[in-house]
């Protein structure tokens, strides 16, 4: 049979009385420079029927298609672009991806020239992928690097257990696969169809958002919310405010959307993630926390929100290492630890040395009263030594200039005035 992309190719609709299958009929009218596909991505050597079934189904939508190949082997269906096509965009070539004995080292190739692949392509209106530990891996890699808002969906044998390492910072949707993807049987049909549906919902009917005001990006933690969303309460008038949970992803998301352009300023009010990066607990920071705010010399308002609490999960994930310390139970499964002065000091070094690399209009404002809702006189985490040595060690490796301030102030971080302060400061810069 003829496929769409080669009728598209030629321009001629051939035959108007012979059978076309679904994704044909659809398409056949529209210039293939202006088409745009949704992407059926798998290992068309092992799941190859699999791959068929569920490009076909999303065909059956009069959406345009087009299957793409990560296998090693020969597919055992036909394919619009290649294995050999995707494991060209590889640095080293092909053969890096195609001619070597070891599965592991092949399976991290092809992800590479996947991501490459799919940075190449201008063609693509959604991506689902199927797959097991090897294609999941490939394929969120490539997935991982189209824009948020862009559908994607992994269906993989994953998909119920631990996400992170797939989804990272991305919106791909996972989906379990429930049965392994080893051909086709009654459940694994109706698994596959479902995911046919959703992506063709999701391709058929983009997001139009219509936002005419310019967007900020905002840090929180439950100990700093007053805060924030008093500062928000200031700003929601004239900007469109995104929250992030300063969870490590949280810091990295907004960072990624600080390099894509789509924030135009910065209220990092919380960066309780660097206490986690330095100290050791499970919500940490990169070694790259800022770096996109110094990248782009983008409006930034910074604070200390929750640099007093180091994050553990329930109390026996504690690491040995810190019994005998102060610890607040949040709940059942987040364990909060008290930083000490030398760790508030290591943490005020990295910092004041990170915003010193940060050439664009940069205000740190410290609350003097408190850095979070536990660091208040009376609380659990009240102690204005570990606090000072936090505060001074910003300040003494900081280098201020005419356009990178530090400024202290008698308040507390959940203050109505000091959010006020963040919030007029930062229009005074942007």
């Amino acid at each position: 049979m003829i496929r769409a992309s080669q009728k598209f190719a030629t321009g001629i609709l051939e035959g108007a009385n012979r059978r076309h299958d679904a994704g044909e009929r659809a398409s056949a009218c529209i210039r293939e420079e202006t088409l745009k596909y949704v992407y059926v991505v798998g290992t068309a050597d092992t799941k190859g029927e699999e791959l068929a079934f569920l490009a076909d189904r999303i065909a059956e939508n009069g959406l345009a298609v087009r299957r793409v190949d990560l296998g090693i082997r020969a597919p055992t269906i036909d394919v619009d672009v290649t294995a050999h096509e995707v494991a060209s965009h590889h640095g080293a070539g092909p053969d890096a991806v195609l001619a070597g004995d070891d599965r592991g080292a092949a399976v991290a190739a092809m992800a590479e020239a996947f991501a490459a692949f799919v940075a190449s392509r201008t063609d693509i209106s959604a991506m689902i992928g199927i797959g097991g530990g090897g294609g999941t891996s490939i394929i969120t890699t490539g997935m991982r690097g189209l824009p948020y808002g862009l559908p994607k969906i992994m269906v993989s044998t994953l998909a119920s257990g631990d996400t992170a390492p797939y989804v990272d910072i991305s919106d791909i949707v996972m989906m379990p696969s429930v049965t392994d993807l080893a051909g086709l049987n009654q459940l694994s049909r109706m698994i596959l169809h479902n995911a046919a549906q959703a992506i063709s919902g999701m391709a058929r009917t983009p997001y139009s958002h219509g936002e005419s005001r310019k967007s900020v990006g905002l840090t929180m933690f439950g100990v700093t919310t007053q805060s924030v969303t008093a500062t928000i309460a200031d700003l929601r008038d004239r900007y469109d405010c995104m929250v992030f949970h300063a969870t490590g992803v949280g810091g990295r998301t907004m960072e990624k959307l600080v390099d894509d352009g789509v924030l135009s300023g910065v209220l990092d009010i919380t960066t309780t993630e660097v206490c986690d990066m330095i100290v050791g607990g499970v919500l940490a920071a990169t070694e790259e926390r800022f770096d996109a705010i110094a990248r782009t010399g983008i409006p930034y308002v910074g604070s200390v929100g929750a640099l007093d609490m180091v994050n553990f999960w329930a109390p026996d994930t504690v690491p040995k290492q810190f019994a005998g310390r102060l610890f607040y139970h949040h709940n059942s499964n987040v364990t909060l630890m008290r930083t000490t002065p030398d760790e508030c000091r290591r943490i005020g070094e990295w910092i004041g040395r990170k915003l010193s690399a940060c050439n664009g209009p940069v205000r740190f404002l410290i609350p003097e009263k408190g850095v979070s809702a536990l660091d208040v006189e009376g609380g659990a985490f009240f102690d204005p030594e570990a606090d000072e040595a936090l505060f001074t060690a910003i300040e003494s490796s900081f280098a201020a200039s005419g356009n990178r301030r530090i400024e202290r102030l008698p308040y507390h971080i959940n203050d109505p005035a000091f959010s006020k302060a963040v919030s007029d400061t930062f229009l005074s810069i942007i």
